[in-house]
């Protein structure tokens, strides 16, 4: 089966206030370093499956760029992974390649540059069309950036583009919530990623809201009420305009979905590369997943993954809450084929109390969530987590 490669890149222009990701503001002396560190650990990929015991492919049909800002690296240093992924994979013709980019970042050099490597898909990290609401968060962009980017992204080659929004922004208001979802639209995107703003204690955003405090616009973000409103009206607004939901935050028009995120809620095989990057392969009849560190200097320095074998009753665990993010569901008879009917057995009291508490709904043999189940999807997921250790 193909892997997908994921490439963490961490490095921001500023750190939005609401970000809780393992990703900062560094000089650009360190880029250098880092792109040294992950192209030896690509190069290394064979050896690194070894030591998990899994099983390693060749195949590549999908590569994300992820962050932090991957375009903050110069051309140079992109094409420089680009290679070293081609030295050490087969990468499919057909492989969607994705490269995540904030506003603003897109130089004519750096377009052309990307279209060179092979980047077929772009995902634009826009989270408002309302300057205000992308000011009060550290997003350097304008709305106009934006629409520059995605039109001249196009002219290039490269009409796959995603534009991320994100709900319950500090001076968000229905008024300019639907001032954002009609740009969105308007822009004739194929992709749209729609997020609930987390309070999170990891970020600064988040703190501030949790200690009741009035610093990084924190007194002005809308309640969670209001932000579930928010999320529902994308829904509705998104689907209404062909930009179809498929995943609890992620809308596409037919044949657009992402292939590469598609990979991780169907438990299909990646490996990532760089700080805090995550990797799941098959390990003879378990998966391993194992994760480099969070901290720049310490994966730069080479200190040990962290690795899990994941055993059946986690393995059946992860069926239920990742495949439930997915609009189609969870089809109950296909599990069967693939795991105990006395493990299965474990969730049936709790798939019947989520569906009598109409967070799930059932139709034949596939259990879906509900549309409120979405908005309180984390919720539903903890009882599937919670199930006891395997027989």
């Amino acid at each position: 089966m193909p892997l997908g490669l994921y490439i963490s890149i961490p490095f921001c222009r500023t750190k939005c206030t609401y970000c809780n990701f393992a990703s900062d503001v560094f000089s650009g002396a360190v880029f250098k370093k880092y792109v040294d560190r992950v192209c030896a650990e690509i190069g290394t990929a064979p050896e690194t499956a070894g030591q998990m015991c899994a099983s390693f492919e060749r195949t590549v049909d999908s590569v994300y760029f992820g962050g932090g800002t991957p375009t903050l690296l110069n051309v140079t240093e992109l094409e420089r992974i680009f290679v070293t992924i081609r030295q050490n994979f087969d990468l499919l013709p057909s492989a969607e390649v994705t490269m995540e980019c904030a506003p603003g970042t897109l130089s004519p050099e750096m377009i052309t540059g990307l279209r060179r490597c092979g980047v077929n898909r772009i995902s634009l990290g826009v989270q408002s069309f309302v300057d205000q609401e992308a000011r009060s968060v550290g997003r350097l962009h304008t709305c106009e950036i934006v629409f520059d980017d995605v039109a001249r992204l196009r002219a290039s080659g490269i009409p796959n583009i995603n534009v991320d929004l994100i709900a319950g922004l500090p001076h968000q208001t229905r008024e300019s919530w639907d001032e954002s979802l009609n740009r969105l639209i308007g822009t004739g995107v194929p992709h749209a990623s729609v997020y609930m703003l987390e309070v999170d204690e990891e970020s600064r955003l988040g703190r501030e809201l949790i200690a009741g405090g009035q610093k990084y616009h924190a007194h002005f973000v809308p309640d969670e009420d209001l932000t579930a409103d928010f999320y529902e009206i994308a829904c509705d607004r998104l689907n209404a305009a062909g930009i179809q939901q498929y995943e609890i935050s992620n809308f596409a028009r037919t044949g657009f979905e992402s292939k590469h995120n598609l990979k991780y809620w169907t438990r299909k095989p990646y490996l990532g590369f760089g700080v805090d990057a995550h990797s799941m392969l098959q390990s003879e009849n378990r998966a391993v997943r194992f994760s480099n560190p969070d901290a720049l200097e310490m994966y730069v320095a080479g200190e040990a993954r962290e690795s899990t074998i994941v055993s059946q009753d986690l393995a059946l665990q992860e069926e239920f809450f990742l495949g439930l993010r997915l609009n189609h569901g969870v089809n109950m008879a296909e599990l069967a084929e693939r795991y105990s009917t006395l493990l299965i057995a474990l969730f049936k009291d709790g798939i019947s109390e989520l569906i009598g508490d109409k967070l799930l709904e059932q139709n034949g043999d596939v259990i879906a969530l509900t549309r409120t189940g979405r908005l309180l999807s984390n919720e539903v997921f903890q009882r599937f987590i919670s199930v006891p250790s395997e027989l």
